[in-house]
């Protein structure tokens, strides 16, 4: 059996998700061949996924302009929109040349309309695993219609080719799609307590540990100034911010490189298990990553983008939560509200995270 993947690049968190249900497609069908599509970069992929699936690099479609983390380009987003759609058919017949050539059994697409179109030419079964669809995200924008005429009603009509959608909690769109099935959440569940890990980081127990976690796009905040200020313990990777040196301020700042990581054998959901609180914008990947692994979330907000009420909305009952102004965070006055969030209570609710078990055997059961 091949199962292709065509995963939006947007952000990490569509493609942590995706590998999360590709591994429980290799334990429930030993031998399954795994093919991604994406403009991911290689090196994440690679990295998260233990060079156990091919690569190949593709733009698959556009998503969001980021200035950084935390500020969203509408213009820009229309801009490339219009650009990529305006050769949309060549690419769907490109890709459907693809997909015979590889001989797919299914197509899984998060959650580009390509992997829709081009399965469909192809005559291949396709699934979306998603919580959104783009044509749902575009539609909050004032101006895109009118700055990218036409790409609306390409990419919905691409989505009506899906096969079947599985829909992941904090969900908003799929009003195109004609069959949906609901699926629990799909998250990254680290594999030892939250005192092994630290214990392999060698983080201790004297201050709260506070994880930076802004998706690789080094948005600007003062970490030394907080390191320097704050009871706290700070981590940062890579992904985060360059410093030279990998502690520092009495061990209240703690840099990880992705050598360090591997070299304990630390995955990322690993980082956030052994986090008493992350600091971060809303987004599925961390938001479902805090709630697996009951680390507090502090957030900021992160521009227009639908999304952000549904999932505020979802994940307020079920995992420690507190936000914090743009201007704070980017200041680094960070100490009142994570002191308000240590001191909230437990969750009032338990959602299920097995969605990437159910994810993988409608995967297989459909091709």
């Amino acid at each position: 059996m091949v199962v292709v993947f065509y995963i939006t690049s947007h952000g990490f968190g569509h493609a942590t998700r995706d590998l999360e249900i590709i591994r429980h497609i290799q334990q429930q069908r030993p031998g399954t061949r795994i093919v991604v599509r994406t403009a991911v970069p290689r090196w994440f992929l690679d990295r998260a996924s233990g060079g156990t699936i091919d690569i190949h690099s593709v733009e698959t479609d556009t998503g969001i302009a980021q200035i950084d983390s935390l500020q969203l380009d509408e213009a820009e987003t229309a801009r490339r929109a219009l650009a990529f759609y305006r050769t949309f058919d060549a690419r769907i017949d490109a890709e459907a040349a693809v997909l015979k050539e590889l001989h797919a059994s299914v197509v899984v697409g998060d959650v580009p309309p390509l992997a829709f179109a081009a399965a469909h030419r192809a005559n291949v079964p396709s699934i979306a695993v998603a919580n959104f669809t783009w044509d749902w995200i575009y539609a909050g924008y004032q101006r895109f219609s009118s700055d990218a005429p036409g790409v609306m009603t390409t990419i919905r009509d691409a989505y009506s080719q899906t096969t079947l959608a599985l829909r992941l909690p904090f969900a908003g769109g799929f009003e195109t799609m004609q069959a949906i099935r609901d699926v629990p959440l799909v998250a990254r569940r680290s594999r030892r307590t939250r005192e092994d890990n630290r214990r392999l980081l060698d983080l201790d127990h004297a201050r709260p540990v506070v994880l930076a976690s802004f998706g690789g796009h080094h948005t600007v905040i003062p970490f030394e100034k907080i390191a320097r200020t704050h009871d706290m313990t700070l981590v940062l990777t890579d992904y985060e911010a360059d410093y030279q040196s990998s502690e520092g301020f009495d061990g209240r700042l703690r840099r990880l490189t992705s050598a360090m990581l591997e070299h304990a054998d630390i995955r990322y959901e690993d980082l956030v298990a052994a986090a008493d609180v992350v600091v971060s914008k809303p987004g599925y990947g961390i938001v479902s990553e805090c709630i697996a692994n009951q680390t507090a979330l502090l957030y900021t907000s992160r521009g227009v983008f639908a999304e952000n009420d549904v999932l505020l909305a979802g994940m307020q009952p079920v995992v420690r939560s507190q936000f914090i102004a743009q201007d704070d965070l980017r200041s680094g006055r960070w100490e009142t509200a994570i002191r308000a969030l240590l001191d909230q209570p437990p969750p009032k609710e338990v959602i299920a995270i097995n969605g990437a078990e159910k994810a993988a055997a409608a995967i297989l059961g459909s091709g």
